[in-house]
């Protein structure tokens, strides 16, 4: 069963226990298994939560606090998971949601009409926010990308 977890997918020991559990495995076996797995490095929490990040940021442009939680729900220490996050910088998540933004923004839109471009700011920061980002942030990044365009503040 393990084997056809890991065939489908990287998991991390927390979501492989969480499978056993849910077939009865009584938990001395479940750890003594997970434990071997882990000593022929087939489970190594550490790799998955680097390939989680480096694969949830490139095809969702999640925040950094968003792919914390997802670390988090996915039974990864804490430790762990900021050292793969110390893989995304402040500047990569900038301009990650710099890119987001770019792709959302509406090019029917009116942005010359306040009531429009008021409209769509709310709605790309309600983009950024989905993906973690937080308002003050998103409100800037929003703005530089207006800016950008040439659109009048």
């Amino acid at each position: 069963m393990l084997l056809r977890q890991l065939a489908l997918g990287p998991r991390s020991r927390h979501q492989l226990l969480q499978k056993l559990a849910e077939r009865e495995v009584p938990p001395a076996i479940a750890t003594a298994l997970l434990d071997r797995f882990e000593e022929v490095q087939l489970i190594d929490d550490a790799e998955f939560a680097r390939m989680w990040v480096r694969t949830r940021t490139a095809a969702k442009a999640l925040s950094r606090y968003s792919l914390r939680r997802e670390l988090a729900d996915k039974g990864i220490e804490p430790d762990l998971a900021e050292e793969a996050l110390q893989q995304v910088t402040d500047e990569d998540e900038h301009l990650q949601a710099r890119d987001v933004v770019r792709r959302k923004l509406r090019s029917s839109a009116d942005l010359s009409d306040r009531a429009v471009r008021d409209k769509e700011v709310r709605r790309l920061v309600g983009v950024l926010a989905r993906k973690g980002y937080n308002p003050g942030a998103a409100f800037s990044i929003v703005k530089e990308v207006l800016a950008d365009t040439g659109t009048p503040d």
